[in-house]
């Protein structure tokens, strides 16, 4: 199979326009065409990360470059840092003036005298043997000295625009419309500094600037949070309107996946069902699409460990590892008292359908049914009564993953695991999974919770719980069987200056807390064939006083009753890396209040 990456490059032409930006483009440079008397203004491209606001101001800059009375100008401002922001915006509006109009413009300034480098402006004007760039670097340098020549910079840049927009030539006048793409991307300086330029230097006639950006990201709560009343006011004037980008039609995205299989290679691998459920798993996100694209090439074409499996199986297993990351979590888990999650997954489903319907089922059916909720500790059912056929299905939900209850309503999802279950060497494939031989290339997800590695740990990889404290003085004291299995988790935990110690066993432990005190307990649940062994410990040292503080267990697999059993013991339950930390952190928070 022959692979190939797809860029991130924003679509420049009409023709390759698959989510029918086009007619949207068309339209928002017709309006600002329209509107060239009534400049200087501002529009917002308004969306969030990946939805497509570059490709569609890519279009309109298209698109009004058809028109001879029309200038652009692109700017991106995540190429600038602070007060270099200013500057480059200026200077690039600059660079699209002529160099006679700069010069005249500087004549002016000298002429006016309230600069105090007039001379030297003059003689500058006078003796620049270089073009346009070294015009405007000269501008610059003369007129951002001091605040004085700032003030008088805004005049000049004002009498230079609309020199320019009047020219005779053009009627009614000329228009210079200015692209600022990735402003939510920026630093608070960085934004600071676009929004001055464009509102207190560039807000001249004959200007329009479109400013990509999530405004959300840019409002009170987001990037801009700490802004006093004043600068909010100031940036509620930067921005005159805005148009919201609409997320695409399912069909708009359906088509678009198609369009990013094809050209990377894998079309022949995604059926139908599968293209719907990667444009619904990936909220109509473009940019999530196409990692999600690339990430499946690179795991069939670069990891070796695949090689013994057929590709459909790899993407739907790619596919269940990056859209349905809990499940994924589950899949990979070597807890050896559970069958895998797929299969018991499987066998909750049918019997779900058979006690929640209350109708007499099939001989087939029924058998799965008393295999499901036996296989979980739970008195079989009688057949003969179907009244408390609803309780049974409420009891084996307590002893199941919490997840599985929406997964069986999710028809997505539903028919990933059953094409997968029926491929060939689903089970071998199960087994390489859980010992860890097939681990990701590459991580593809962005947000919140990123792939699962073949060790049945997460693949968060460091610098992923950035938002973080440190743990300077922490002692913690993590008990499990199977320890290789956190080492990246122990990792982030010693890096940040905690104190971790290992157990292998509740024996082991109990030794250590003999001669040790410990701020926190890390645990996991099921050590070797008993379920529960975690749960029976903690409740032992609770009662025996050895251990009172906070505790954390960390497993693959949460159901209702296990959290349930969690609270009892005044402890917490985390089945991802993520929310592992997040409860270490809540804590840190109660054993900084202890100790104070």
């Amino acid at each position: 199979m022959d692979f190939s990456l797809l860029n991130d490059e924003p679509v420049t032409d009409p023709e390759v326009d698959v989510l029918g930006t086009g007619r949207a483009a068309r339209e928002l440079a017709k309006l600002l065409h329209d509107s060239r008397t009534a400049t200087p203004f501002t529009l917002a491209v308004d969306a969030g990360w990946g939805m497509g606001k570059s490709s569609l101001m890519r279009l309109v800059q298209a698109e009004l470059l058809k028109r001879r009375d029309v200038e652009t100008v692109w700017y991106n401002a995540w190429t600038s840092t602070g007060a270099d922001a200013l500057e480059g915006l200026i200077k690039s509006v600059l660079l699209r003036f002529d160099k006679r109009m700069l010069r005249r413009a500087m004549h002016r300034v000298s002429e006016r005298g309230t600069l105090i480098r007039a001379v030297r402006a003059t003689l500058t004007v006078a003796s620049v043997p270089f073009g346009v760039a070294g015009l405007v670097d000269q501008f610059w340098r003369d007129m951002s000295v001091n605040a004085n020549a700032r003030n008088e910079m805004r005049v000049a840049l004002r009498d230079l625009a609309t020199e320019w927009a009047e020219s005779a030539e053009y009627e009614p006048s000329r228009l210079l419309v200015v692209f600022v793409d990735d402003l939510d991307r920026c630093s608070e300086e960085t934004v600071l500094a676009v929004c001055e330029a464009v509102k207190v230097y560039l807000d001249v006639p004959g200007l329009v600037f479109v400013i990509g950006c999530d405004r959300s990201a840019l409002g009170p709560s987001g990037l801009l949070r700490d802004l006093g009343p004043a600068g909010s006011a100031f940036m509620e004037k930067v921005f005159q309107t805005s148009y919201r980008l609409p997320v695409p039609g399912g069909d708009e995205v359906e088509a678009y996946v198609r369009h990013c299989a094809e050209r990377s290679g894998l079309r022949e691998l995604l059926d139908d069902d599968l293209v719907k459920l990667i444009a619904a798993r990936s909220a109509r996100n473009p940019r999530r699409i196409k990692r999600l694209i690339n990430g499946f090439g690179l795991e069939c074409a670069l990891n070796p460990l695949w090689e013994s499996f057929r590709p459909e199986a790899v993407i739907r297993t790619l596919l269940l590892q990056h859209l349905y990351g809990d499940f994924y979590r589950l899949l990979v888990s070597r807890d050896g008292t559970y069958t895998h999650a797929a299969q018991e997954f499987r066998e909750y489903r049918a019997a779900r359908r058979v006690l929640s319907e209350a109708v007499r089922p099939d001989p087939e059916s029924w058998r799965t049914t008393v295999n499901s909720v036996k296989g979980h500790g739970l008195a079989e059912p009688d057949m003969a009564l179907s009244d408390g056929w609803a309780a049974v299905l409420a009891r084996l939900e307590e002893e199941l993953p919490t997840s599985y209850p929406a997964l069986a309503r999710d028809h997505n999802f539903v028919h990933l695991v059953e094409e997968w279950m029926r491929l060939p060497q689903v089970d071998e494939l199960v087994q390489h999974l859980q010992k860890g031989g097939v681990a990701p290339v590459v991580l593809i997800r962005d947000g919140d919770e990123a792939p699962s590695g073949g060790d049945g740990t997460s693949a968060e990889g460091r610098g992923t719980y950035e938002g973080f404290r440190t743990y300077e003085g922490l002692r913690v004291l993590w008990v499990d069987d199977n320890p290789g299995g956190n080492r990246r988790f122990i990792g982030d935990l010693t890096d940040r200056g905690a104190d971790v110690v290992l157990a292998e066993s509740a024996r082991s432990a109990e030794q250590i807390l003999r001669t040790q005190t410990f701020d926190l307990l890390l645990s996991d649940v099921t050590r070797g064939s008993d379920r529960d062994a975690g749960f029976t410990d903690l409740a032992r040292w609770r009662q025996e006083r050895r251990f009172d503080g906070p505790v954390v267990f960390f497993t693959g697999r949460v159901t209702p009753a296990r959290e349930r059993r969690s609270q009892e013991l005044g402890a917490r339950i985390a089945a991802s890396g993520r929310l592992l930390f997040l409860h270490i952190d809540a804590a840190c928070e109660e054993i900084r209040h202890r100790r104070s």
